[in-house]
């Protein structure tokens, strides 16, 4: 999974702008947990909030669903904001290391510069470029305008579209995987395999209108 310079990274942005109409944005943060028999001697570490053995895939979607950044193997019972902190992608935010573009201004703007951004729900801490919605008490006409877009934006590209066109095109991820945490390699052979499909058939192929149906997708590829 190659990782995006800058000109990527603005190319990204563009894309997300034009079908999220969210600017300066990278993509969605979330996890998922999938589930799998618990290993021996384990103890908890694998039992998550759920009341069953997980481990936690973390993604970056982008606005064409597919994955630019993954980790996989995280004890289910960790939160998803630690696993992010814990994972290749959080360390590389958070030490400035994602060859992350300037500030620019935002669109029809001329003096409205801000930093370009990842968005994610409230478990995840605010970063410079890592935004979430505003607490719900206190908010303002401004705030809840704020929250509408980038909750739309979230459930575009993150987990009521993302995830579920992945778990539905790899069915196995609906079910107890019977193996070892140390195999955790075939999830990254669905992400990969997912985004090569998914430029292959077009970004398109089920239609803007199936984004809230995907419960009807049919395994393809």
């Amino acid at each position: 999974m190659p990782k995006p310079n800058k000109d990527k990274w603005i190319d990204i942005s563009k894309t997300f702008y034009s079908k999220t109409n969210f600017p300066n944005c990278f993509g969605a943060i979330d996890g998922k947990h999938v589930r799998f028999k618990n290993p021996e001697n384990s103890g908890s570490l694998f039992y998550n909030y759920k009341k069953y053995f997980t481990i936690v895939l973390m993604a970056v979607f982008d606005a064409n669903l597919n994955s630019t950044y993954i980790d996989v193997g995280a004890y289910g019972c960790e939160a998803d904001s630690t696993v992010f902190r814990q994972s290749v992608f959080g360390k590389m935010l958070y030490s400035q290391q994602l060859q992350i573009p300037d500030p620019v201004a935002l669109p029809l703007t001329e003096n409205n510069i801000q930093p370009f951004v990842f968005i994610a729900d409230e478990a995840f801490g605010l970063h410079t470029n890592l935004l979430r919605k505003f607490p719900s008490c206190g908010l303002n006409n401004t705030r809840r305008a704020f929250n509408y877009r980038l909750s739309s934006a979230r459930r575009t590209v993150e987990y009521t579209y993302a995830f579920r066109l992945l778990t539905n095109k790899w069915r196995v991820l609906h079910t107890t995987i019977l193996v070892e945490p140390n195999f955790c390699d075939d999830i990254k052979s669905c992400c990969i395999i997912h985004n090569f499909v998914r430029k292959r058939d077009g970004y398109n192929y089920y239609g803007e209108t199936d984004v809230l149906n995907l419960d009807n997708l049919t395994t393809h590829g």
